[in-house]
């Protein structure tokens, strides 16, 4: 079920006599009417929701998939906990100490508070929220969830043109936000005339802020479709877009995820460098562990060390990261006890079969491997233990499904390359975006990734749909000559993008980052080059490279290829 926006009734529904609710009702997938009525009284966002005919088909196959009509998820997850005798349970480690259940849920309870009396909160209301992750700021997020409102989660490191155009776009009026992050909140504010009920917390002194607040609040009886955050894509193309998700939703990552996947236990403790505002961070260093009875360690700065050092103080037995991290870690990994983990996780990047062998031959353990979008709100796609084919992503996760599509839209047979398409409990909802009818086909979402899926049900990634680059008549994939550049010792990272050529129509052209002590030298493209003549077929080496001391990046770690692709000249080799 879901909140229908006011215009998006089609024709052919009209006359299917199909009448437009009241605002702020809610309507069943195929477009009848239900009688749940949603929380909201701020309707922006189910105002805004695509057409219906333009939503994916949705997935309910598992019995844990079976919610309630009327759900917060602030509940599950967390209240329960307390109602269950567990309240004393450690749901937080950090450099701030240690929160119980109990701790958090007072902290969220009184920032439920502050929001609906002093900042003036109504159900339906956009919060922006900015910090790096710590105690308090999972305590904002659900006192937003607890008051109703709708959590716009940013990176800490966003900047005022960025925050900005969030605020913008979801028309956010509420922010809550780190005192050490203001300067460009405020900057933003001034800018837009938005974002102008905002208060600031401190992890050194919380009751600046909370201590007048009552540690007492009742959860808004949200419905299980209404609106519970915005997140927003990462920008990998330049345009970033925001993407709705409902309280269901948050609980269908936890428990397929979280329960299905990764089998959270009450003894888990989870860390990772993403950030919450990202939603693989969110499921990781939240939604997951507290779903599961289990904990969380916050890593303000996730440099390498910080997150082996937590993993070594806080006994920690999932970690959660992109590849770019984990090779970093590799060469420190010896220098602490790891012994604690029993699994690390790795999305956002396609991870490269010599990363993935290079952990596996410093820790004796197999990264997981995942594909997500923020359309999705998490992965879709990985495999566990000895599932675990290196090099391949794995398999659909209980309750999705998945395949590649050809040219005309349809399923291709095992061994042909195509366009990833899933289909679950989750799906893409753009926040007022005709980019909607481009991602949803048929019922399918197209995640813009081109894949292989084997005999045996294997998905195996080739590229980013906009990473194949043709030379001369050759299909190659960007991804696979990156793989087998990082298998050369001189190169710390790397990424490859086409380059136009007048001969070849495109060339390949790698961006290397050097190892520690290596220097840039012509002597050493050419070794790179005939490294990957004979690693991979000999057409696909890259004829032009440039070195750089860093990749552009999102903040969320992804390479922004696309800004590679403005400064692609270069000469071929």
């Amino acid at each position: 079920m879901h909140p229908l926006p006011r215009d998006a009734v089609s024709k052919t529904q009209r006359e299917r006599g199909i009448r437009l609710p009241q605002a702020g009702w809610i309507v069943n997938h195929g477009g009848t009417m239900s009688s749940v009525k949603s929380a909201h009284v701020d309707t922006f966002a189910a105002d805004r929701l695509p057409a219906v005919e333009d939503w994916p088909e949705f997935r309910f196959d598992l019995p844990e998939l079976q919610y309630p009509a009327r759900l917060n998820c602030a509940m599950p997850l967390l209240e329960n906990r307390m109602q269950d005798g567990e309240g004393g349970r450690t749901a937080v480690f950090s450099e701030y100490g240690q929160w119980s259940y109990e701790d958090l849920d007072r902290r969220a309870n009184q920032f439920a508070n502050l929001l609906t009396g002093k900042l003036g909160l109504v159900p339906g209301n956009r919060v922006l929220l900015r910090s790096a992750n710590n105690p308090l700021l999972a305590a904002a997020w659900f006192g937003v969830m607890k008051a109703g409102g709708i959590a716009v989660t940013t990176m800490p490191m966003l900047r005022q043109k960025e925050l900005a155009v969030a605020a913008q776009k979801a028309e956010i009026s509420h922010a809550l936000c780190d005192t050490r992050l203001e300067s460009e909140l405020d900057a933003a504010a001034a800018q837009t005339g938005l974002l102008q009920r905002r208060a600031g917390f401190d992890c050194l002194a919380p009751d600046a802020l909370l201590g007048d607040e009552s540690p007492e609040f009742a959860t808004l009886d949200t419905a299980a479709d209404d609106v519970a955050l915005l997140a927003f894509t990462s920008g990998t193309t330049g345009q970033p877009k925001a993407t709705m998700h409902f309280h269901r939703d948050v609980m269908a990552m936890a428990d397929i995820v979280g329960g299905r996947l990764l089998e959270t236990r009450p003894t888990d403790i989870y860390v990772g460098s993403p950030p919450l505002g990202f939603t693989f961070g969110l499921g990781a260093s939240l939604v997951f562990p507290l779903r599961f009875g289990g904990a969380v360690a916050y890593v303000e700065a996730p440099t390498p060390e910080a997150l082996l050092s937590s993993i070594e103080k806080n006994g920690v037995t999932g970690l959660f990261t992109a590849p770019t991290m984990y090779r970093a870690m590799l060469p420190l990994a010896g220098n602490y006890d790891l012994g604690s983990l029993r699994f690390a996780f790795s999305a956002g990047e396609m991870l490269p079969k010599p990363t993935s062998d290079a952990w596996f031959d410093a820790t004796g353990m197999r990264i997981i491997d995942g594909i997500g979008a923020t359309e999705m709100i998490h992965v879709f796609i990985s495999a566990t233990g000895d599932d675990i084919r290196p090099g391949a992503t794995g398999k659909p996760l209980p309750g999705y499904q998945a395949c590649v599509l050809g040219d005309d839209d349809r399923p291709l047979p095992p061994g042909s390359t195509g366009r990833l398409a899933v289909k679950g409990p989750t799906g893409c909802r753009y926040l007022d975006d005709e980019r909607q009818k481009a991602y949803v086909i048929d019922g399918w979402n197209v995640t813009g990734d081109r894949y292989t899926v084997d005999e045996d049900g294997y998905f195996w990634f080739q590229a980013r749909a906009d990473d194949m680059i043709l030379s001369a008549g050759y299909n190659i994939a960007g991804p696979e000559v990156e793989s087998a550049l990082l298998a050369h010792d001189a190169v710390a990272e790397c990424a490859v993008v086409g380059a136009p050529d007048e001969e070849r129509g495109h060339i390949v052209k790698a961006f290397v980052v050097p190892a520690a002590g290596i220097t840039p030298s012509d002597e050493l493209t050419r070794s790179l080059q005939d490294f990957v003549k004979q690693t991979i077929a000999p057409y696909k080496y890259p004829r032009a490279i440039e070195y750089l001391d860093a990749l552009p990046k999102t903040q969320t770690g992804k390479v922004q290829r696309f800004r590679l692709r403005e400064s692609r000249q270069g000469s071929a080799r």
